[in-house]
């Protein structure tokens, strides 16, 4: 198991934000106008909203990242996750989903969403694993790849 550090996103890292997520969206599909939003200003789209980034790093390298973006009162969107496949099945994804959780925990979350496709049976395997449960689409999402919608309930949330 490698040495892995989470560390909250800075702009020394928004480059590797970026590359690691468009490295997978372009394998699988197409990037869609709001992965871009996201993606190339996520100061905008993500931090000031009142957002959060977490980067993995191992040995001074970002192996991967996960988003969360509020939406609503007590809700966040879980988005951008992406591990480097050179890092895939070391168990980054396991703890960038720990911090995920654990900073929903303590910022009076009482939802985290998130939306993806059937054909990433890797990923719907982790989020299954950390409870989420898949829920109706949203017909107004902002993708069009996403064909599963998947919520998790936070409890002990600190208001």
């Amino acid at each position: 198991m490698a040495n892995v550090e989470i560390v909250d996103f800075s702009d020394e890292w928004a480059e590797d934000f970026a590359s690691l997520n468009y490295e997978w969206i372009e394998k699988y599909f197409s990037v869609e106008k709001h992965d871009r939003e996201i993606l190339d200003d996520p100061q905008t789209f993500v931090i000031d909203p009142g957002g959060q980034i977490f980067m993995a790093i191992v040995s001074g390298l970002a192996a991967g990242t996960v988003a969360l973006i509020p939406s609503g009162d007590g809700v966040l969107e879980l988005t951008k996750m992406a591990v480097a496949p050179e890092f895939q099945g070391m168990g980054i994804a396991n703890h960038l989903m720990q911090s995920c959780i654990a900073y929903a925990e303590t910022n009076g979350t009482r939802l985290i969403f998130l939306e993806s496709h059937r054909s990433l049976q890797p990923a719907l395997a982790l989020y299954r694993k950390f409870g989420f449960v898949e829920v109706p689409t949203d017909p107004n999402s902002e993708y069009e790849r996403a064909d599963i919608r998947m919520e998790l309930a936070i409890s002990g949330v600190n208001r």
